[in-house]
């Protein structure tokens, strides 16, 4: 089971698991589920692991312990992982333009799993977590960072190329639409990329 459980909270990334959901999945009790997670996390820190177990709200999720940050830190502005994969570029370009925007949003446009991504963007100090939508789940929405713009060579977000140079946004719109239905959340309108003012995610 505590593989199981490991493995579980792998996938899940930065999103995690609600034990009810740990619980369905293995087909145990909730209680059977909690007492693994609990022994988890005693025997991870008496093994001085790299990883931990953490609830968040009564999610549980997989983070790397804060002792290392300063190795991780390290390998994010290590000359060999500067340079941005084209699904990385893909999905930032997403971000920046529609910021705050969810992963689910992001995937939708995609059209593939960008968690991993998203993670690895984070590290490199590009994109953040800017605070929670409305709706089912309050999923987090994420944005860019002062170091986005210094890494583009940016002053603001509106110096940025015209969206419809990288992305077709009526496509874009169309989908968006339908992902808040299916969801079963209220689409609220975003401004147009070019007419947003400078927020939040830029400092």
């Amino acid at each position: 089971m505590r593989a199981v459980i490991e493995g579980l909270l792998f996938a899940a990334g930065d999103e995690g698991l609600h034990l009810r959901e740990m619980a369905e999945i293995l087909e145990v009790d909730v209680e059977t589920v909690s007492k693994t997670l609990r022994r988890m996390q005693e025997d991870w820190k008496k093994e001085g692991r790299g990883l931990q177990i953490v609830e968040v709200a009564k999610v549980f999720q997989l983070t790397t312990v804060p002792e290392l940050a300063p190795y991780f830190e390290r390998m994010a502005r290590s000359p060999n992982r500067s340079q941005l994969t084209r699904a990385a570029l893909e999905t930032l370009a997403i971000i920046a333009y529609r910021q705050p925007i969810t992963r689910a949003e992001i995937e939708e446009i995609r059209g593939v799993k960008c968690d991993k991504t998203i993670q690895s963007l984070q590290r490199k100090g590009l994109v953040k977590e800017v605070g929670r939508a409305e709706g089912v789940g309050r999923p987090i929405l994420f944005g860019t960072t002062r170091e986005f713009l210094e890494y583009f060579g940016l002053n603001h977000l509106e110096e940025l190329p015209l969206p419809e140079t990288l992305l077709d946004w009526v496509e874009w719109e169309e989908k968006r639409r339908d992902l808040y239905l299916r969801l079963g959340v209220e689409l609220k309108e975003k401004m147009k990329p070019e007419t947003v003012p400078a927020t939040k995610s830029e400092v």
